[in-house]
């Protein structure tokens, strides 16, 4: 999903001679360009795409990606499929029995300094790519592109809409409940309950990926910190405005 981009046709216009040369790839080397995205059908505004993966694998992708038994989390898009909690992959090398499987916070073994990070957490620069690549996807495939989401919910979004709710679970991981309490601060009392404490906000390295208490460095703002940044985006730009801008044009603040 990341591997992404689209293309404005201003932008080719400038790029001449860009133009010419993915005019003849497209072409003449069948070879190369069939395993993509079509990047000769002009989706909104005229919009090119860049992609690996066709409008029927994207389906696929996010049909698993948006599902809440597998990577969708209620604080956001998990690092590894919750589904290997109770099937764990499993391979055999050398005589020895090797598993992978969900460990939704630290790990359960010593194994890079008992960090679980990769094999269930929720981390925020992923779903940040993540987020930015749907807002890309939605520029080409615009409104009538749309996905069910959570999967199996019956509920119908286009990809902005989606890329919305995932940015809406992350906030979610730093807000009050209906309880009062931030599922940031995980079981900690004096944070949650301490009026001294409990408006400071701790942005960690990554978030246990059920119940969303944040876990490893909690001074890491300089990519935990782009959850103020998603809050400012999707307050200030929507679907609308951004087939009207296309590319990355919603992302920077107005001047």
């Amino acid at each position: 999903l990341f591997a992404v981009e689209t293309l404005e046709p201003s932008t080719l216009a400038r790029m001449d001679d860009f133009r010419r040369r993915m005019e003849w790839f497209l072409a003449n080397r069948p070879d190369l360009t069939g395993n993509v995205a079509s990047m000769v059908d002009p989706g909104e505004g005229e919009r090119r795409l860049l992609s690996i993966a066709d409008p029927d694998q994207l389906r696929r992708i996010l049909a698993t990606m948006l599902d809440e038994r597998e990577f969708l989390s209620p604080y956001g898009i998990r690092a590894l499929s919750r589904v290997h909690l109770d099937h764990p992959y499993v391979f055999h090398l050398d005589g020895q029995e090797c598993t992978v499987d969900y460990q939704p916070a630290e790990s359960t073994n010593a194994m890079f300094g008992g960090n679980s990070n990769w094999r269930g957490p929720v981390w925020m620069p992923v779903n940040v790519l993540l987020i930015r690549a749907l807002l890309q996807f939605y520029t080409y495939h615009g409104d009538n592109f749309k996905i069910e989401c959570p999967t199996g919910s019956g509920q119908m979004m286009n990809l902005f809409e989606v890329a919305r709710e995932i940015a809406n679970r992350l906030c979610r991981i730093f807000l009050r409940d209906d309880s009062g309490r931030r599922p940031v601060f995980g079981g900690n009392a004096i944070f949650q309950t301490d009026p001294h404490w409990n408006a400071y906000l701790l942005f960690y390295e990554y978030f246990q990926g059920d119940n969303g208490a944040g876990l490893g460095a909690s001074h890491q703002t300089g990519w935990t910190g782009r959850v103020a940044r998603l809050i400012e985006l999707f307050g200030r730009v929507d679907g609308p405005t951004l087939l009207e801008v296309g590319g990355m044009g919603a992302f920077h603040r107005p001047k």
